[in-house]
């Protein structure tokens, strides 16, 4: 009698060590208390619907949910393990125009504000709105939230000049705690911060230095900078509110770097285009009076805004030229003259200009022994972490772009979902660092192509991949069951060992049998 076998096969890879992370966030248990559902609502509560939907949003790097069943239904068995749980198969509206860094201003788009802990860079709040809206207006509700999370002052705020407008610096002073941002060209202009500069050089005041150490072991200056105070007065809700705010000058060596090579580009490019003013072409206009020509190198150091810093001299050429006689036109003598132009570029002016470059003014209300110069710049430049926050929400993993809701609140909803994903990220990402930098190990293997390359600070990204390629497979005979589970790397394992996970987080998965059917 011939007996009937039914053979499945699920892919595994990273459902176990997200479900897992999501577990010991206790994410279940807190979208079931903050948002309760319908008394007549039976299967899986919100928490695991919720919970599954963001492991398929991580493994698979896609956030639509009419793909959520199928994915599903092909991972009934490795779900039902990992989860212990039974699974059964306008005109105000949100997307408006605005100003788009992505350079696409035809496209309607939802601004997002996000405020991190670091050095996680883990959101702490989140804010959804419209796409036209302007950002300065946002950082005091942001704010706000994450004071009533953390329920305690004295918290350091970093953020761009947006965040530098004088009521938000006033808010935060009043609520006991501290900034720090830069300001912008419109609060201290160029010509006042060459001026403050110059001054602080003439006072004597000593140039701190920012070092850092490279890889190779040397050590190089990333910025100098003087410190300056100033008293603030700003009347808050009808109350004067006085603080005294230090203000850091400084100079970024990239930056001043990366604007001495502009500049010598524009100077070559301005002397190439003096050269070629009096070039006659085919269809150009002839300057033919010195004032022309005057105007004509003035419009071009300002279009190139090498104003000050070349030598132009306009050298005049004066012939008289007979022209015959024509018909009743009597002969007569014409004046011609002729330019060129000559430039030089003025050294002396030129090394003034260099010193003057790369200068920016951070404003403060720390106080210097708790937050120093050196560690100011240090904490201003670790905000990348956000912008990294913002890469992930919007390509891959979490891929929240393009959108694929209409739906205003469809649109938050996910946006929301996603910041509960970015922590997932970020805690993973977190943990493994932490553990080698205690340990002052590598990580290798993660790098296809290259699997002796190692590195102290793996993505969550790579760490995830790192499980591509797990498979379950199922026996269902008439009177047993069996399954097989891919054997675990070397590497896979490590990783779990990072993250303070067991292989029992995938082994149990096969508990019937651990051999090959």
């Amino acid at each position: 009698m011939n007996e009937a076998l039914t053979i499945k096969t699920e892919r595994v890879d990273d459902i176990p060590l997200l479900l897992a992370q999501m577990q010991r966030m206790g994410l279940v248990e807190l979208l079931d208390k903050h948002f309760p559902t319908h008394g007549n609502r039976v299967g899986l509560s919100l928490g695991w619907v919720t919970s599954l939907w963001l492991t398929h949003v991580l493994s698979q790097a896609d956030h639509r949910m009419n793909h959520v069943q199928s994915w599903a239904e092909q991972r009934l068995e490795t779900l039902r393990g990992c989860s212990q749980v039974t699974l059964e198969v306008s005109e105000d509206g949100l997307l408006q125009l605005g100003h788009s860094k992505d350079h696409r201003p035809d496209l309607p788009q939802l601004k997002v504000m996000l405020a991190t802990l670091d050095p996680l860079g883990m959101p702490l709040a989140t804010e959804v709105v419209a796409g036209r809206r302007a950002d300065d207006p946002l950082y005091l509700p942001a704010i706000a939230r994450v004071r009533t999370c953390l329920k305690q002052p004295g918290w350091l705020y970093v953020g761009d000049c947006k965040m530098a407008a004088l009521d938000t610096r006033a808010s935060i002073q009043a609520h006991g705690d501290y900034y720090l941002c830069p300001l912008s060209a419109v609060q201290v202009p160029a010509a006042l911060l060459a001026q403050q500069v110059e001054a602080a050089r003439a006072s004597g005041q000593s140039l701190m230095r920012v070092e850092r150490t490279q890889a190779d072991g040397q050590i190089r200056c990333i910025a100098q900078g003087y410190a300056q105070v100033e008293i603030i007065t700003v009347q808050l809700d009808g109350v004067a509110c006085t603080w005294t705010e230090r203000r850091l000058l400084v100079q970024s060596m990239a930056a001043k770097f990366s604007a001495e090579q502009a500049l010598h580009t524009r100077l070559k490019q301005a002397r190439q285009a003096l050269s070629e003013l009096v070039v006659r072409r085919q269809g150009k206009a002839v300057l033919a009076e010195r004032t022309e020509v005057e105007q004509a190198v003035a419009d071009t150091l300002a279009h190139f805004r090498v104003e000050g810093l070349l030598l132009v001299t306009v050298h005049e050429q004066v012939q008289e030229q007979a022209v015959r006689a024509y018909r009743e036109r009597p002969a007569t003598r014409r004046i011609v003259r002729q330019f060129t132009i000559s430039s030089q570029v003025q050294a002396e002016a030129l090394c003034k200009a260099s010193e003057q470059l790369g200068w920016r003014v951070y404003a403060t209300n720390h106080s210097a022994e708790q937050l120093p110069l050196t560690q100011a710049v240090e904490a201003y430049r670790d905000e990348f972490l956000v912008e990294r926050t913002f890469g992930r929400l919007k390509g891959h993993p979490l891929s929240l772009s393009p959108l694929y809701v209409e739906r205003d609140d469809h649109a938050t909803g996910l946006v929301r979902l996603l910041s509960i994903a970015l922590r997932v990220l970020t805690l993973l990402e977190f943990v493994v660092r932490r553990h080698l930098a205690e340990l002052g190990a590598s990580l290798a293997g993660l790098y296809a192509g290259n699997p002796k390359r190692a590195t102290t600070k793996p993505t969550t990204e790579r760490l995830l991949e790192a499980f591509q390629g797990i498979f379950l497979t199922i026996l269902v005979e008439p009177y047993q069951t069996r399954r097989h589970l891919t054997a675990l790397s070397a590497l896979q394992q490590r990783v779990l060992a990072l993250l303070e996970f067991s292989p029992t987080l995938y082994s149990h998965l096969c508990k019937d049998s651990s051999e090959p059917p």
